[in-house]
Formats: structure tokens, C-alpha cells, sequence
């Protein structure tokens, strides 16, 4: 953090990584699946990231999409995927649970916690789904937590501004900003708004995809078949981390901080 803030960028692939190595990021957050929100990538793809940058990997641990209440098996998912990326060179963790009324699951993150030690852990935006933001950051502050993503439990940082300070503040007045905690907005963060939520929320970290689509190189393409659900991206439109983006946040950040 030589200029004052950390630019974290989420990626699901090898040129994401490298590009948002390319265009200043701090750190890279590994994952699939990032129309779902994230999911645990593969070791495979966590050992080539590797081998291709220099900054640190903090890989999502998230067995499937939706909900973050986990069942018994999914636990047992996730705790051999922590110990995987801890064996493949995972530099830092991410991950988030919740019980079914919208509360931090402590028991489970507490079991979590000790697989994934030493390590750095960020809880992911399963922040955002909780039932009482203020009650759940104490918890996780208690816990051993080191920063929490989240958007302000809103559709994006933008929108949840207004709690992304609140919380900020209660964080100062915590011992947590005083040794390793740090709180960066995440979600919707873009070029336009970059500037209004680093502002507002005081914050040093900021977590961002940057990607832009990119036309697949397929020259034969067939229109009648798909690979996913009907939701799902387009079979020829594959999303990467854009280099310039990375590199415009960046300059907007060290113009701010």
C-alpha cells in the first residue's frame, strides 16, 4: 500500500489475473463463477494464477451459489478447499456463513478460522445479507476477522454508502483499525463512481472486478445450443479484467488518497 490504498480485483481466470496484475491491483481475489457472485475456483487455475503474478491470491472457499447457510457435507467441502489453497499457495482466504435468521454463524466460522490460520481471512459479502450490519461486524471483529468486504448491504457500494461510513466509524472506534482490520466497499464499483465512495467511506481498500467483454475467438459458432441456464452469459462473450479500467481506478484512488 505505497500509495495509501489497496486495489483488490476479483477474477475467475488466468488473463484476469495477469491483467489486473497489469493495471496496479494490490491483490487478486481468486474465484469461479462470478455470475453467481463467486465460488471456489479450481486448484488447478490456483496453481497457474500463481505461477503467473507476484501479488497476492486470496482465494474465495464458497461451495455453490446462493444462500450462505451451509449444510453439514458443504462444511466438509469447504474445509478441504481451504486446506487445498493453503497447499497450492493461497496467499489469504475469503469466505462468509450465516444461520438461518441472518446472523453470523460464529460456530462455523470459528471452525473455519482455525483451518484456514495462519493465513489472512476477508468475510466476503455474505456481510451483506445479515440481518443487523452493526451486531455482525462486532461479531466478526470478535472472531479474528481481518477486513470484511461488503456493499453497504445495498445493490452496490454507491447505493449503501451511507452504512459503508457508518460502519467505517465504528470500526475506528474499535482496537480492530488499530492492528489489521480493514473494511472495503465492494460491488458496482466503476470508473464513475469510484471517486464518491472512496470519499465517503474513508476507506483504504477497494474491491472491484474492472472486467470488460471480450468477442470469443470461435469461428464456428452454433446459435441453437447453450451450455448454461437461460440467464447465463452469452457462449461467445467472454468477460476479463480490462487493463484500462484497472489502470483508471487506480489513477482516480492515488488522486484521492
Amino acid at each position: 500500500m505505497d500509495d495509501g490504498f489497496l486495489m483488490e480485483v476479483c477474477v475467475d481466470s488466468v488473463e484476469s489475473a495477469v491483467n489486473a496484475e497489469r493495471g496496479g491491483a494490490g491483490r487478486i481475489e481468486l474465484c469461479a463463477g462470478l455470475v453467481e457472485g463467486g465460488t471456489t475456483p479450481s486448484m488447478g487455475l490456483l496453481q497457474v494464477v500463481k505461477q503467473c503474478v507476484r501479488v497476492p491470491v486470496f482465494v474465495m472457499i464458497r461451495p455453490r451459489g446462493g444462500d450462505f447457510l451451509y449444510s453439514d457435507r458443504e462444511v466438509e467441502v469447504m474445509k478441504a478447499d481451504i486446506r487445498l489453497a493453503k497447499l497450492h499457495g493461497a496467499d489469504g482466504l475469503v469466505f462468509g456463513a450465516l444461520t438461518e435468521d441472518g446472523r453470523i454463524d460464529t460456530e462455523l466460522c470459528t471452525a473455519l478460522l482455525a483451518v484456514c490460520r495462519p493465513l489472512p481471512v476477508t468475510f466476503h459479502r455474505a456481510f451483506d445479507m445479515v440481518h443487523d450490519p452493526l451486531v455482525a461486524l462486532e461479531t466478526l471483529i470478535s472472531l479474528g476477522f481481518e477486513r470484511v468486504l461488503t456493499s453497504g448491504c445495498d445493490s452496490s457500494a454507491l447505493e449503501g454508502l451511507s452504512l459503508i461510513k457508518r460502519l467505517a466509524e465504528q470500526v475506528m472506534l474499535s482496537a480492530w483499525c488499530v492492528t489489521s482490520g480493514l473494511f472495503p466497499p465492494g460491488g458496482g464499483i466503476t470508473e464513475r463512481n469510484l471517486q464518491r465512495i472512496l470519499e465517503g467511506s474513508t476507506a483504504s481498500e477497494f474491491h472491484c472486478s474492472a472486467r470488460s467483454a471480450r468477442d470469443s475467438g470461435m469461428k464456428f459458432r452454433n446459435p441453437n445450443v447453450a451450455m448454461g441456464a437461460s440467464f447465463s452469459a452469452p457462449e461467445y462473450s467472454i468477460k476479463v479484467a480490462d487493463v484500462a479500467k484497472v489502470r483508471t481506478l487506480n489513477a482516480i484512488a492515488k488522486n484521492i488518497l
